[in-house]
């Protein structure tokens, strides 16, 4: 008598952990799981139950979706007609959410797929089968749902009570046993930028000027704008923990007074296009009390607006009091001369004239002064140039120019030797280094 030929049915274990939490063990949740399985294939060899050698396990990933690559690898390989049997350890291993299941059972059906709990026995062929998989899967979801509730109120109440609860670590900061401690050098970076930030007003340039002295964020990308209205607006900084948009007393300590704070956010209330326009109009100027006509009249700095857009010029004394001379230039566009005089400036500052006079002038004062310290000095100035305030600026060009003079043929500019000694000794006092916040 021959025996009946036995179907063999390939079976593929699928295993699932919602957290990462113990899976670097040599033996962890999903072996246990895995191992469960393969008993359970074998004792149905009889049946032609055969162990897929390929394994589906998704470590650290929820069952509430079906975002998971194993998961999406078992569906390819079942539409592919590679598996006969899903064998699981429980049902929620392979989902929690009743929606989501009801996807994979029309996979399973539409595939002939049978599916197989080792700790929860029934049959989804029969229509009691199905009631059973639907009244544990509804359970399944209730308690994830559950559980998601007691983490969120965890949570809020932990936040009230000013409790520190993960998350990127602001700048300033640093965590110790679930705690936010003041991270002193970042801190002090911190309370740099808000308070140039008052003095500037303009986010743009102070991203500008702090890009220029290389001081960078914890992970040494620049702050650009983005950056730097995401650091005025978290009140970690005055001690301040935020749930939802309430802010509770925090359990850390402030790195920003409430005084500063409430001075930017003024600011920041105000509109980015107001705030330009007053950069602007506030914007000094380059050559006030330095710039004259060729016939020795004085030029003064003026400006008018049209269309609203702001113009600036530098008229002679003689245009202001109604008598035009032909030999003189009675006005000049602002922008234009300053240009001009910045870039002039620019290439005398290198020449070596200037820099053995200003060595010669500076050394007496320098202790160890050589001509390659002022031309390292001045070489350094340049490129930072426009990176810098306007106020800064000015005050530069009042200590380096003695006198400019705008005729016909062009502009005259005349140095102050001390003057650039005197800022070669700045430079070489605050000797810029690249600051790193962290």
């Amino acid at each position: 008598m021959t025996k009946p030929v036995v179907r063999k049915l390939r079976c593929a274990v699928y295993t699932r952990k919602s957290s990462e939490e113990g899976l670097e063990m040599e033996f962890n949740s999903l072996d246990a799981q895995r191992e469960s399985c393969q008993a359970y294939i074998a004792s149905q060899r009889s049946e032609g139950w055969v162990e897929l050698a390929e394994r589906y396990d998704d470590g650290g990933f929820s069952g509430g979706t079906l975002e998971r690559p194993a998961l999406k690898r078992l569906l390819a390989d079942i539409e592919n007609g590679r598996v006969d049997v899903i064998v699981v350890y429980k049902i929620d291993r392979l989902s929690r959410s009743l929606m989501d299941f009801a996807k994979l059972v029309e996979v399973f059906d539409r595939q002939r797929v049978t599916f197989v709990s080792v700790t929860q026995s029934f049959n989804t062929t029969t229509s009691m089968g199905r009631l059973t998989l639907n009244i544990l899967l509804s359970f399944a979801q209730f308690e994830r749902e559950v559980i998601g509730e007691r983490i969120r109120d965890k949570f809020a109440a932990s936040r009230k009570k000013g409790m520190w609860m993960g998350g990127c670590v602001p700048l300033g900061y640093r965590v110790d046993k679930r705690k936010l401690l003041v991270q002193e050098t970042e801190a002090a970076t911190v309370r740099m930028i808000f308070e140039r930030f008052v003095r500037i007003g303009s986010a743009t340039t102070l991203s500008r000027a702090l890009t220029a002295e290389g001081v960078t964020t914890r992970t040494g990308k620049p702050f650009d704008k983005g950056v730097l209205y995401k650091l005025f607006r978290n009140r970690v900084y005055v001690g301040e923990a935020v749930h939802k948009g309430t802010a509770y007393p925090g359990e850390h300590d402030a790195i920003i007074t409430r005084a500063l704070w409430d001075r930017v956010h003024a600011i920041l209330r105000v509109s980015p296009r107001t705030r330009a326009n007053r950069t602007r109009a506030g914007t000094p100027a380059l050559l006030r009390g330095l710039i004259f006509t060729s016939t020795g009249r004085a030029m003064t700095p003026t400006h008018t607006r049209r269309h609203g857009k702001l113009y600036r010029y530098y008229v002679s004394q003689e245009v202001l009091k109604c008598s035009p001379n032909a030999a003189s230039v009675g006005r000049v566009p602002a922008g234009e001369v300053e240009a001009v005089v910045v870039d002039q400036l620019r290439q005398m500052l290198r020449t070596p004239e200037i820099i053995v006079g200003t060595w010669r002038a500076a050394r007496l004062e320098i202790e160890g002064l050589t001509e390659s310290d002022v031309r390292v000095a001045l070489d350094r100035l340049d490129p930072l140039w426009d990176e810098l305030f306007p106020a800064e600026q000015a005050r530069i060009v009042q200590l380096l120019v003695a006198r400019v003079e705008v005729s016909r043929d062009g502009v005259d500019i005349r140095l102050r030797v001390d003057g650039i000694a005197d800022l070669v000794r700045d430079l070489a006092e605050r000797a810029p280094h690249t600051r790193k916040a962290a």
